[in-house]
C-alpha cells in the first residue's frame, strides 16, 4: 500500500473541512508488538499486545492528533500556532507547523520539560518561551492569547486533534480484526483517551465490531481524575502526564464509565517497573508510557481483573529517548579497558 498518513488512510471517518490538503508527516500505522515474557509475568493465559506509538514521526502519538490541527488551521489561513506543552505536544507541533510552513510558538512551564522532548521544539524551529509556572498555567494563557489574536492554539481542547487523534482506534481494530477486550492507556490532559473511545464507537457504528473496556492510568501524585479535584503543582517522573487540571478530565470519566472501564493512578515505583518490564521485551519508553502496563499489572495484583482468555492493548505514547535521563541518570560510568584482547578477555570472562 501507498502509506500517506492516517488523514489519507482513514479520510471518510475523520472530520475536516472539505477540501483541505492534507499536511502529514506519514504518521501512523504503528506496529502492535506482542509481548509474550510481560503475559507470562503477569500470569499467562490472555494476550497482551503493545500499540508502540513512539514509533511516529517525532516519537509519540501528538502526532496523528497534529496532522488534522495543522492541517485545518492551514485550510482557513492561519500563519502561527501556539500551544502549551508538557513535550511532546511541542515537538509535533513544531514539527507539523515547520511542515506547513508555518510559526510555531510554544510555552513550557520552567523546568519541567524532559530534554528530549524540549529539543525537538528547537529542532524544528519554534519559538520556545518559557513561564515561572506549571503546565496548567500554561495552558490557561495559551487560551487567552489564542482567543484575542488570529492564533491557532493546537492543544487537545483544539477537536482536530480528537479527529487525528481517533485514528489509532481505528487501526487496532483493522489490525485486530475487531476491538480488543481491554485498552490500556496513560492519562495526562485525558485528550488520548476521549479520542480513542470516539474512534472505537465511530468503527463499531460502521462494522458492528464489539467496544473495549478502557484502562486509563494516572500519576498517583497528579491524579486529579482519581481524586476529583484539581492537584497543584504535580510531581512526578512521567513528565508527559505531569498534569493536574485535565482539560479533556471530564470526557475521560465518561469514557471510561461508557466503556465499562475505569481510571485508575499509579505510583512513580510502579511506573519505572513497568518501563523496565517493557525494556525487557525490547521496547524502550519514556516513564508515562509505562502507565498502561503499570496500571494493568495494579489490576490483575489486586485480583480486581482477571484477564484469562482476553485480548488486551495497551498503547505506549512515546519513545524513550524522549525523556533518558531516567535512564541515564542510574547508569554508572563504564570502566575503560586497555584496548587489547586480553583486558577485554579478563572483563567479560571473569567479570
Amino acid at each position: 500500500m501507498n502509506y500517506q498518513g492516517v488523514i489519507h488512510r482513514y479520510r471518510p471517518l475523520i472530520h475536516l473541512p472539505k477540501g483541505t490538503r492534507a499536511i502529514s508527516l506519514l504518521e501512523g500505522n504503528t506496529p502492535l508488538i506482542p509481548v509474550p515474557n510481560i503475559v507470562e509475568e503477569l500470569g499467562g493465559g490472555f494476550e497482551l499486545h503493545i500499540k508502540f506509538e513512539g514509533l511516529n514521526p517525532t516519537g509519540s502519538f501528538k502526532d496523528r492528533g497534529m496532522t488534522a490541527a495543522i492541517t485545518e488551521a492551514k485550510s482557513r489561513g492561519a500563519k502561527t500556532t501556539i500551544c502549551a506543552s508538557t513535550g511532546n505536544t511541542a515537538a509535533a507541533a513544531a514539527a507539523y507547523s515547520a511542515r506547513a510552513g508555518m510559526r510555531a510558538i510554544v510555552i513550557i512551564p520552567a523546568g519541567k520539560v524532559a530534554t528530549g522532548k524540549l529539543a525537538g521544539a528547537i529542532a524544528y524551529g519554534a519559538d520556545v518561551i518559557q513561564i515561572d509556572g506549571s503546565f496548567d498555567d500554561a495552558l490557561s494563557l495559551v487560551v487567552q492569547i489564542s482567543e484575542k489574536h488570529p492564533i491557532a492554539l493546537v492543544n487537545s481542547l483544539n477537536p482536530y486533534r480528537l479527529q487525528g487523534q481517533k485514528s489509532a482506534a481505528f487501526e487496532i481494530c483493522d489490525a485486530l480484526d475487531g476491538a480488543p477486550d481491554w485498552l490500556t492507556l496513560p492519562v495526562g490532559n485525558a485528550g488520548n483517551i476521549t479520542a480513542y473511545w470516539i474512534g472505537f464507537k465511530q468503527y463499531h457504528q460502521k462494522i458492528r465490531t464489539a467496544l473495549p473496556r478502557l484502562l486509563g492510568v494516572r500519576a498517583a501524585v497528579a491524579e486529579q481524575i482519581v481524586l476529583g479535584h484539581p492537584v497543584e503543582n504535580p510531581e512526578t517522573i512521567a513528565t508527559a502526564i505531569r498534569i493536574g487540571k485535565p482539560a479533556r478530565g471530564e470526557e475521560a470519566i465518561t469514557a471510561a464509565n461508557e466503556s465499562g472501564g475505569r481510571i485508575i493512578s499509579a505510583t512513580d515505583d510502579e511506573i519505572l517497573a513497568a518501563q523496565q518490564m517493557l525494556a525487557d521485551s525490547g521496547i524502550w519508553v519514556e516513564p508515562a508510557s509505562a502507565a498502561g502496563i503499570a496500571g494493568l499489572k495494579k489490576m490483575i495484583e489486586n485480583s480486581s481483573y482477571n484477564p484469562r482468555k482476553k485480548t488486551i492493548v495497551c498503547v505506549c505514547t512515546g519513545h524513550g529517548l524522549k525523556d533518558p535521563n531516567i535512564i541515564t541518570n542510574q547508569f554508572s560510568t563504564p570502566c575503560i579497558l586497555a584496548a587489547e584482547l586480553a583486558a577485554l578477555e579478563r572483563e567479560i570472562l571473569n567479570g
